[in-house]
């Protein structure tokens, strides 16, 4: 992983990244070219350490990744494409982005003297609750997980805490699902995702939190998903299964230096969260077999920085959502200003990061900078249905890698999965989606567009743009009911659709309507 940093650093960054002139973004990508090939060798020289801490994983996804593959391909990778950067030259706007504080010196408590024993036996719930109280009590403070195995049931945080895992800490999910609380809707889907009515909660848990911190020295909080994703494939669950982390209602949210791992559903939930900052934290649940865990769903917050992280999990890496159908529409709260950077990612069965299909409440101002996708289905995507409502506009793509995938940049618009009595007239918008600088090796389709009748895309742009075709048989750039431009040269060949300028800004040839019958129905 990238060399850790102090929560403020999130917000230096920001400021340096905004004060920059126009002919520096070039900088950004050299960077993380750099941060490929160094994360690459980084892990090749130490995979057998890695081995030890992690413990052994099967390539095909059995119980995570095999980290000797990921040294190996990262580095590989790095070396195919560290002369990306040479061909970006403008700069990233990081306007209305706010990062959460650095957290004050807090009183030190430690999860022993309450009564909590790290054997991998002991339950531990009421040690974490006896914790939590104090830390309430005394108005803040710093509760450290000592090295050891805590198993433990759900528990919540509260404000003006420091969650922090030493090295060698686990906090461990029981699989008992009657210790696991039951909890309403989110209100912004009216029922549960998966199962109409009550949801499970997540292992760690709050609600209308301020200043909160989980950080520490890499350690662990491990879901335990096995045992919810055999029973949700074999029909055995009657309720939607909790995320890892779900913190509600809460800002100034700091998330840093830690492992997540084998998550039942969701991974990192932030819902109706502002200033969130993410950064240095590693999640990790089998590629294959391992349905809906998600690595960080940002679901309708506001601020936030997700930065300087690994994913590789058995659904979408990032999920941007805003909520579901008319409860999305009704509850109106968008996801926006959320920057994503410096991440690496892996899933075999859906995208690296995608944008909704939970999107009604709308979202915006999204950038998403300096990204490598590998071994997954798709690079990113955006996806949307009729019933959906709400928006999804200016949308930035910089520097975004994408290699061994079928298919690199896609748009959706006819997403399965409603709510009972959705109204298939609430037609969603798609418009301002911009690509500077889409990278791609061993790609079966380049990018996939495939707007409709009812949901045109509008003001989709593409400035450099390489990627390698793996397989020739199909149309690797494809378009329907799109408008929008393309910068040239663009390879391989873009869709009809786009109007093509050089890059004196001379138009080249004007785009022409394409219609269903320009994509193909097997991504």
């Amino acid at each position: 992983m990238p060399p850790m940093h102090h929560p403020s650093a999130a917000a230096a960054a920001v400021a340096a990244a905004a004060a920059k002139p126009h002919h520096h973004r070039r900088r950004g990508c050299w960077r993380f070219s750099y941060f490929v090939l160094v994360t690459g060798f980084t892990w090749l020289f130490f995979g057998n350490l890695l081995l030890k801490k992690w413990g052994a994983f099967d390539r095909d996804g059995g119980d995570g990744l095999d980290l000797g593959f990921v040294a190996n391909d990262l580095g590989n990778i790095g070396r195919d494409l560290g002369a990306a950067g040479r061909y970006l030259d403008d700069t990233v706007e990081m306007d209305k982005v706010t990062t959460s504080p650095p957290p004050p010196d807090r009183k030190v408590f430690y999860l022993s003297e309450f009564g909590g024993v790290g054997d991998d036996a002991a339950l531990n719930t009421d040690a974490f609750e006896r914790a939590v109280r104090e830390i309430e009590r005394v108005g803040g403070g710093k509760l450290v997980v000592e090295p050891g195995v805590w198993l433990t049931a759900p528990f919540n945080l509260t404000s003006h805490m420091t969650l922090y895992l030493t090295e060698g800490a686990v906090i461990k999910g029981v699989t008992d699902k009657d210790l696991w609380p039951l909890m309403p809707p989110l209100p912004s889907y009216g029922q549960g995702r998966e199962l109409s009515g009550a949801r499970y909660g997540s292992l760690i848990h709050g609600q209308y939190l301020q200043n909160v911190v989980i950080t520490g020295e890499n350690g662990t909080i491990d879901g335990q998903g096995q045992a919810w994703w055999t029973a949700f494939s074999e029909k055995r669950l009657k309720h939607t299964r909790g995320p890892l982390v779900q913190l509600m209602w809460s800002r100034d949210i700091v998330i840093s230096n830690i492992t997540l791992r084998n998550s039942p559903f969701w991974t990192l939930h932030p819902y109706d969260c502002k200033n969130v900052t993410i950064s240095n934290v590693t999640i990790l649940a089998p590629v294959s077999k391992a349905p809906n865990t998600d690595g960080i769903d940002p679901d309708s917050c506001d601020g936030m920085i997700i930065e300087n992280c690994y994913i590789t999990v058995g659904d979408d890496g990032i999920a941007i959502k805003s909520g579901w159908d008319q409860y999305g529409i009704q509850y109106g709260k968008p996801s926006k200003n959320i920057i994503i950077r410096d991440v690496v990612l892996r899933t075999t069965v859906s995208a690296g990061v995608s944008i909704g299909s939970e999107m009604s409440g709308g979202i915006s101002n999204i950038t998403l900078e300096n990204i490598l996708v590998w071994d997954s289905r798709r690079g990113v995507r955006i996806k949307t249905a009729p019933g959906r409502g709400g928006y999804i506009r200016n949308i930035t793509y910089r520097n975004i890698t994408i290699t061994n995938s079928l298919v690199g940049v896609l748009i959706i618009t006819d997403y399965p999965e409603h709510p009972d009595g959705f109204d298939y007239s609430a037609v969603p918008i798609i418009e301002n989606i911009s690509f500077d600088g889409l990278y791609g090796k061993d790609v079966r389709m380049a990018v996939r567009l495939k707007g409709s009748e009812l949901i045109p895309v509008k003001g989709v742009s593409f400035r450099n743009v390489n990627t390698h075709i793996k397989y020739k048989g199909k149309k690797p750039f494809q378009c329907s009911y799109i408008e929008g431009r393309g910068v040239l040269p663009i390879h391989p060949q873009p869709c009809e659709s786009l109007d093509l300028y050089d890059k004196k800004g001379n138009l080249v040839k004007l785009g022409v309507f394409e219609n269903a019958s320009h994509t193909e129905d097997y991504f």
